[in-house]
């Protein structure tokens, strides 16, 4: 007779399984909630700007052209520059018929009833009738007008009709301007009535579209990564040596850490000044030393050739940055128990060996670290190339941040700007992806 192996009694063990799941699903609900604060700040700090620009870089927004100044998705109509323009380009139209005979005369009043037909279309609205007639009070009386009162949706009809009709009464009054008596004053009010009407300026994804033919976009982003790539590397290569340098034990180490950080302490900007003088085609010091040496034939080539140039910002940047480089290695070697390098020395490994076998493995989660870093803030680098070469010569050191910037700002083209930001994000969040896929992979193993 086989023993029984069942329990006599399975349900308390049943029950202490449900309680352990219970446990296990307040524990995990309880995690939930402590991180989501931090989930949400993370949300509003980073995920949120970018969705703003993302909706932003969807519309043909420029501030320099008070019609497309800010997201419109309908047709509206700006009362205040209607009636700032339309009584008197009627009182002037009144004029010139008066002066007018034949033809003309026959013209111009065609034209006038053509614009009565337009306002009486705009007033069949009931309510867009009470703010025609608040705003027209209002601007009687000489009071400001609220940009809410100003503006008011308008049927797409009444809009394109309004838009053709004033676009045709302009090029009809400019084939009479030989025939009017003020022909500037009625060409003058007849184009201002046409920036009353507000029209869509959705365009949907035509901005990434142009950008990703665009040749100086490429160009930006190459630049960007020749940039990166190089200084990131150069950066790793010497920010390690330092590190193991200033790890040993000697005499007046603590000095020599303390000034290895001087050029990392220092702000971008002011270091990028110092480098223009350091690199200034007279009376650089730098630009001098290079010539005396053979690296270049002109001291001025350092910021004024394409190669010169990227070789400057990359040479500032790498004797910036490569500190901090060397402090994040620095803090993973700290790590590494010397009892390992013993052991490996009394087995009779050389200290390439060692530097092979024990300081590099046990040292990749700092690099990555190290690299994950600097390469993001490489990727994004602005200050540093603005000041020292403002993207020249010749665009040869625009980097992607500093393009974003010249058409956002200086276009004042806010809707190509923000699709350009987003494509920085695309590229930093690509980059990220690719360290921790690659090279951090032990990092997010569970132990």
């Amino acid at each position: 007779m086989k023993p029984n192996l069942m329990p006599s009694n399975p349900k308390p063990i049943e029950a202490k399984k449900k309680t352990k799941s219970k446990k296990k699903l307040s524990e995990r609900s309880l995690g939930y909630f402590l991180i989501a604060p931090a989930m949400i700040l993370i949300f509003i700090i980073a995920i949120w700007p970018v969705f703003q620009s993302f909706y932003y870089s969807m519309f043909d927004l420029r501030l320099n052209n008070p019609v497309k100044s800010e997201a419109h998705t309908s047709y509206s109509v700006n009362l205040q520059t209607y009636l700032d323009n339309y009584p008197f380009l009627m009182n002037t139209l009144d004029e010139e018929i008066g002066e007018a005979s034949g033809k003309t005369k026959e013209e111009l009043e065609a034209i006038q009833a053509d614009l009565e037909k337009i306002d009486s279309e705009l007033q069949k609205d009931s309510e867009l009738k009470v703010q025609y007639d608040q705003v027209d009070e209002r601007l009687m009386v000489m009071k400001p007008v609220s940009e809410d009162l100003a503006v008011a949706e308008l049927n797409k009809e009444v809009a394109l009709n309004f838009e053709k009709t004033v676009d045709e009464t302009t090029d009809r009054i400019r084939e009479l301007k030989g025939d009017l008596k003020n022909p500037n004053d009625v060409i003058g009010l007849s184009s201002s009535l046409s920036d009353s009407i507000i029209t869509p300026n959705f365009i949907g994804l035509k901005h990434y579209k142009e950008n990703l033919s665009d040749g100086r976009m490429w160009k930006a982003i190459s630049n960007t990564t020749v940039f990166t790539v190089i200084s990131v590397f150069a950066e790793l290569v010497i920010g390690l040596a330092i590190a193991i340098l200033i790890n040993k034990a000697f005499f007046g180490r603590g000095l020599v850490r303390a000034t290895i950080l001087i050029p990392w302490a220092i702000p971008t900007a002011v270091s990028a000044f110092m480098w223009k003088y350091l690199y200034d085609g007279q009376n650089g010091i730098v630009a001098k030393a290079f010539e005396s040496i053979g690296l270049f034939d002109r001291m001025t080539d350092l910021l004024t050739s394409s190669n010169g140039a990227m070789f400057s910002v990359i040479f500032a940047d790498v004797w910036k940055t490569t500190p901090y480089m060397a402090l994040l290695l620095l803090a993973g070697l700290q790590t590494i128990p010397s009892s390992l390098y013993e052991a490996a020395a009394i087995d009779g490994a050389s200290k390439w060996k060692q530097f092979l076998k024990i300081t590099l493995p046990l040292l990749k989660s700092s690099i990555l670290v190290a690299l994950l870093f600097r390469t993001l803030d490489a990727f994004r680098v602005f200050d540093l190339i603005y000041v020292l070469t403002g993207g020249g010569p010749a665009n040869s050191t625009e980097t992607i941040s500093i393009l974003a910037y010249k058409v956002m700002f200086a276009q004042t083209n806010f809707g190509e700007g923000s699709a350009l930001s987003v494509i920085v994000f695309i590229c930093v969040a690509i980059i990220s992806m690719i360290y921790i896929k690659f090279l951090g992979r032990d990092l997010l193993n569970d132990k």
